[in-house]
């Protein structure tokens, strides 16, 4: 089992959070976390590199001068590949580099990458968060009493809310996911992980009715 402890919004302690390392997953497969991590990063490539081929760029295409009786090499028009200024020969096109793994391997993943967190301590859990208005003084405070405030840090509430959202943003080190959002790719890019307990919640049971 693992035991963390819950604490409010000053940073104090109000309970503990106790749950199965396998209402997340059965193991951390190191394997599936990278092959995962490689797909989001290379659906994160543009892939819009384009140069001009002897077709697409400008200037006539009369030949330059005669075949014969010049002195000169032979020489067709101005766009020829081997001239300055002329078009490429194997000209780069726009290429999609995005692909997708299965569903379930990246949700699985997900769970692994909250799994590592837990397992080297760098989960804290929150019993709520709930901000009337956009204030960024508000989570800024927050960090600082959780000891939170010098590093990255990925934010997981349970649904979405603009309020936190807004209050979050200016934050250089902060990101907001809602739990239903998560991915490894977030958990594993910040050094910590901040949850509420009902964001957790909704991470347990949504892979209980996966399974």
């Amino acid at each position: 089992m693992i035991t963390v402890p819950i604490h409010n919004r000053a940073g104090q302690e109000v309970g503990t959070y106790e749950f199965d390392p396998q209402d997340l997953a059965a193991e951390v497969n190191r394997q599936l976390l990278h092959d995962v991590i490689v797909m989001y990063e290379t659906n994160r490539r543009q892939g819009n590199a384009q140069t001009k081929n002897r077709g697409e760029v400008k200037g006539s295409k009369k030949k330059m001068y005669k075949q014969k009786g010049t002195g000169r090499a032979r020489m067709g028009n101005k766009r020829s590949p081997i001239r300055r200024g002329g078009g490429h020969t194997w000209g780069k096109r726009p290429v999609d580099h995005s692909y997708r793994l299965p569903r379930k391997a990246v949700a699985l993943a997900t769970r692994m990458a909250l799994l590592s967190k837990f397992l080297d301590n760098q989960v804290k859990v929150l019993d709520e968060l709930a901000i009337a208005t956009p204030r960024t003084k508000e989570v800024v405070g927050m960090l600082k009493a959780l000891g939170l405030a010098d590093s990255s840090c990925l934010l997981t509430i349970e649904t979405h809310d603009a309020n936190v959202w807004k209050s979050a943003r200016n934050i250089p080190k902060l990101s907001v996911s809602p739990a239903a959002d998560l991915n490894a790719y977030d958990l594993l890019q910040r050094k910590a992980v901040l949850v509420t307990k009902g964001a957790l919640d909704k991470i347990r049971s949504g892979k209980k009715q996966a399974g």
